[in-house]
């Protein structure tokens, strides 16, 4: 393949990527469209020309998704043991006024814990997203930077949608 082709054939992969991307913005709420610039959209176009972000973004989901899988699993035992828990003293041979008594206490208890395990879990997230905004934003990824900003977070959210979906679709565009 000669240079001239070459740089044919990456002029049409960028009006290709360009052009979906511009469709995914216009998909978007008016909020979103008004915060990812065209201007943002050339930057990441040009980034995607090298196809290794791709796989970043992929790999980031894939800790994501295992993370959360873990996380939930954690939770799930620990509701399952705080059940168990609560079988037995009701199974005991306990007074009933005083298994009431018990069962409310550990019952409060129980829930006080779940709340402390949600909200470490809630601060494992929010460490695994500044990691991923970290790991994006070293990559060169235009848009991402470590922020705990929900506007901003949620464009990020969004430019990896875009992410995604064009890793699906990201043929030569004679081929789409």
């Amino acid at each position: 393949m000669s240079t001239s082709d070459n740089q044919n054939e990456t002029q049409s992969r960028l009006y290709f990527l360009n052009e979906q991307l511009q469709k995914m913005v216009h998909e978007l709420p008016r909020k979103y469209q008004q915060r990812i610039p065209n201007e943002l959209l050339c930057e990441l176009t040009e980034c995607l020309l090298d196809k290794t972000l791709y796989s970043i973004v992929k790999e980031l989901t894939d800790i994501q998704h295992v993370t959360e899988k873990q996380m939930f699993q954690k939770r799930l035992e620990m509701i399952n043991k705080h059940s168990v828990v609560i079988q037995k003293l009701l199974k005991s041979d306990m007074v009933q006024p005083g298994k009431t008594e018990m069962r409310l206490k550990l019952q409060a208890e129980h829930r006080k814990n779940l709340r402390e395990f949600d909200k470490r879990i809630v601060t494992e997230l929010d460490e695994k997203r500044r990691e991923q905004q970290n790991t994006l934003h070293m990559a060169g990824v235009p848009g991402f930077d470590v922020t705990d900003d929900a506007g901003r977070i949620q464009v990020q959210i969004r430019l990896c949608d875009f992410i995604i979906r064009l890793s699906l679709i990201d043929k030569k565009p004679d081929e789409v």
